[in-house]
C-alpha cells in the first residue's frame, strides 16, 4: 500500500524494514560510489551556487563577454550564444553574437529580426567563418531570433522571468531549433549558478555530461567505466535529486584544468586525496 505521492508506507512498528528493489539498488550505488568525492563536489557546487554574481568570461574577449553578461538589455545574446555552443571551441561559439554585432553595427533584437536568412549565411560564411558548421548554425541563429520575437515578443528574458519551474525553463530552451537536452540544461544551469536567476525548483536541471565531466566522474569512481550519457545523468539525479546539476561545473573544471586524458596533474588537483585514480598513479 502506498502513502502520499506513491511513497511506500512505513513498516509496522516492531517488524523488520521491508527493502524493495529501489531501496536495494540505491544502497548498492551508495556503497560502490566514492562518497567522499560526491560530498566534495556537492560542497563545491553549493559554494558556486551561493557565491555573489560576477561577470562570466564566456568568450575570452572583454567586449563579447560584456554583451553576453548583459541580461537586462540583451538577454537574447546569451540565448543565441547557447544555441551556438556545439562541435566547435566553446569560446569561439560564445563570441558569435559580438562578431555579428560588429558586422551589423547593432545587436538589438528588432534589427536582428529584419535581417534575411541570406544575411546570416553570409555573416557565418566569413571569411573567417564564424563556426565550423557555418551553414547549419546560420540557420539555427536565424531561427532563434525568429522564435524570440514570435514567442517572447522580442524579450528573451521571458524564458526565465517570474520564477518558473526548472522544467519549464529547460523545455523552453528545447523548443529552439538546435537545442538538445545538453544545451538546454547547460543554459538553465548557467542562469541559476552564475546569473542567480530564481526558479521555483531545480529538479530538472541535469548535469551536462561532456568529455571533461565524464572523465572526472569516471576516475573518481562516481560512475562506471564506459557509462553512457544517460547513466551519468541519472546517477547525478539519484545522488542529488533536488539539483542534479550541482555537480556540473566543479567536475568540468577538474577535467579541464587537471584531469587530462593523458598525464593528469594530480599533484595540483584538490580531489587527489579521495581519487582512486590519483592514488594508483
Amino acid at each position: 500500500m502506498a502513502g502520499p505521492l506513491g511513497a511506500p508506507e512505513c513498516p509496522v512498528a516492531g517488524g523488520p524494514p521491508q527493502l524493495n528493489a529501489d531501496t536495494l539498488d540505491r544502497t548498492r550505488l551508495m556503497q560502490s560510489t566514492n562518497q567522499e568525492a560526491v560530498d566534495e563536489l556537492r560542497r563545491r557546487g553549493r559554494a558556486l551556487q551561493t557565491a555573489p554574481r560576477d561577470p562570466i568570461a564566456f568568450a575570452k574577449d572583454p567586449r563579447a563577454d560584456e554583451l553576453l553578461n548583459d541580461l537586462d538589455r540583451h538577454p537574447h545574446a546569451f540565448v543565441l550564444a547557447c544555441l551556438m555552443d556545439r562541435q566547435y571551441p566553446a569560446y569561439k561559439c560564445w563570441r558569435i553574437p559580438a562578431l555579428i554585432r560588429h558586422e551589423l553595427g547593432t545587436f538589438e533584437i528588432t534589427e536582428l529580426a529584419r535581417q534575411s536568412d541570406g544575411t546570416f549565411k553570409r555573416l557565418f560564411a566569413g571569411p573567417p567563418p564564424l563556426h565550423r558548421l557555418k551553414e547549419e548554425m546560420a540557420e539555427i541563429f536565424a531561427a532563434g531570433v525568429a522564435r524570440i520575437v514570435s514567442a517572447y515578443e522580442g524579450d528573451a528574458a521571458g524564458i526565465w522571468r517570474g520564477c518558473p519551474p526548472s522544467a519549464a525553463v529547460v523545455r523552453r530552451f528545447l523548443e529552439f531549433r538546435g537545442a538538445g537536452p545538453k544545451i538546454a540544461t547547460m543554459a538553465a544551469n548557467l542562469l541559476v549558478r552564475h546569473f542567480k536567476i530564481p526558479l521555483s525548483d531545480l529538479y530538472s536541471i541535469d548535469i551536462s555530461a561532456d568529455v571533461h565531466v565524464r572523465r572526472t566522474l569516471t576516475r573518481l569512481n562516481i560512475v562506471r567505466q564506459q557509462a553512457r550519457q544517460e547513466e551519468i545523468i541519472y546517477t547525478a539525479r539519484e545522488l542529488h535529486p533536488e539539483y542534479p546539476g550541482i555537480f556540473d561545473l566543479a567536475a568540468w573544471h577538474i577535467g579541464h584544468d587537471w584531469c587530462h586524458p593523458q598525464r593528469p596533474d594530480c599533484d595540483h588537483c584538490y580531489m587527489a586525496r579521495c581519487c582512486p585514480s590519483a592514488s594508483a598513479a
